[in-house]
């Protein structure tokens, strides 16, 4: 089985992917209060302490914004193998606007980066279906955006397994969108896909009509905390088709179009093949 669980983790983004041989990925370092007693939720501690994962083998970070970087003081806790992230940003472009409070955070981004600098050979890269256990991973990186919005400089991460297509994007604006659009196989890539992670929480600085139109996606998930005015869920609900998803508090399954950490808590997604080699699809909530 393939599995993905979108943390909750408020304002922030962090995604667990567990392939079928149990190759251990993360997307992102959100961390953030979690659940009605307001704890901070680290979820690489989480992975640590209660998965027993003792070993990332891979870690990408979409764009070194807070929010995608706050869990990243635990990272050398689970001794990752591999780190991925938008390698041509300079530090004075990531550092521009950071607040004295947070230069901390962004020299251990800025450590852990330079640590990472060796190419990866081919027998031990994760991204690898043969490394993996079969799932193919897609990698798509805007560079050409002016880089005073690192936000547009967010790689989208596209996973195939057992015939589902899964696009997990960063804080992606129009701009890297159309960048993007301008390259045919990424086109081919997210075209139709059964889940999209929306881009910069759901908010509108991040909906782009035309990508929407593209992806076509079955439903949409939304990594964010509350509700604000610029929230574009009823427009990521209408433009999505809407797949069946079940609760695991109350046993039942509903169609939805969009689904959010704020209302919807952790979400699990479950891709395998049956023993009749079907593929199936499970979203789970709450």
């Amino acid at each position: 089985m393939l599995n993905i669980t979108v943390w909750d983790v408020q304002h922030g983004s962090a995604t667990y992917i567990k392939t079928p041989n149990g190759t251990h990925i993360v997307q992102d370092l959100g961390m953030g209060s979690h659940g009605e007693r307001d704890e901070l939720f680290s979820p690489l501690l989480h992975l640590k302490n209660k998965y027993k994962v003792l070993q990332l083998d891979y870690v990408l970070i979409t764009h070194p914004h807070k929010d995608h970087i706050l869990d990243i003081m635990n990272f050398d806790k689970l001794t990752p193998r591999v780190l991925c992230r938008p390698k041509h940003l300079s530090k004075d472009e990531i550092m521009k606007d950071v607040k004295d409070e947070d230069k901390k955070l962004f020299e251990k981004y800025f450590e852990i980066s330079n640590k990472y600098s060796e190419p990866v050979s081919e027998e031990s890269n994760p991204e690898l279906p043969k490394n993996n256990g079969g799932v193919v991973f897609k990698r798509f990186h805007p560079t050409s955006c002016s880089t005073s919005n690192i936000n547009n400089h967010s790689i989208v991460n596209v996973i195939n397994y057992a015939n589902s297509k899964i696009v997990l994007t960063g804080d992606n604006e129009p701009p890297s969108w159309k960048e993007l659009m301008d390259i045919n196989d990424f086109q081919t890539s997210v075209k139709n896909a059964d889940i999209l992670l929306a881009p910069h929480h759901g908010r509108d600085s991040g909906y782009y009509s035309e990508i929407m139109s593209l992806i076509n996606p079955k439903l949409t998930i939304i990594s964010d905390n509350k509700e604000v005015d610029t929230s574009a869920t009823d427009r990521y609900s209408k433009l999505s088709r809407g797949y069946y998803v079940y609760n695991r508090e109350t046993k039942e399954a509903e169609k939805r179009y969009c689904i959010t950490t704020r209302s919807d808590g952790v979400i699990n997604i479950t891709s395998w093949y049956d023993k009749d080699n079907k593929p199936l699809l499970l979203v789970q909530i709450k």
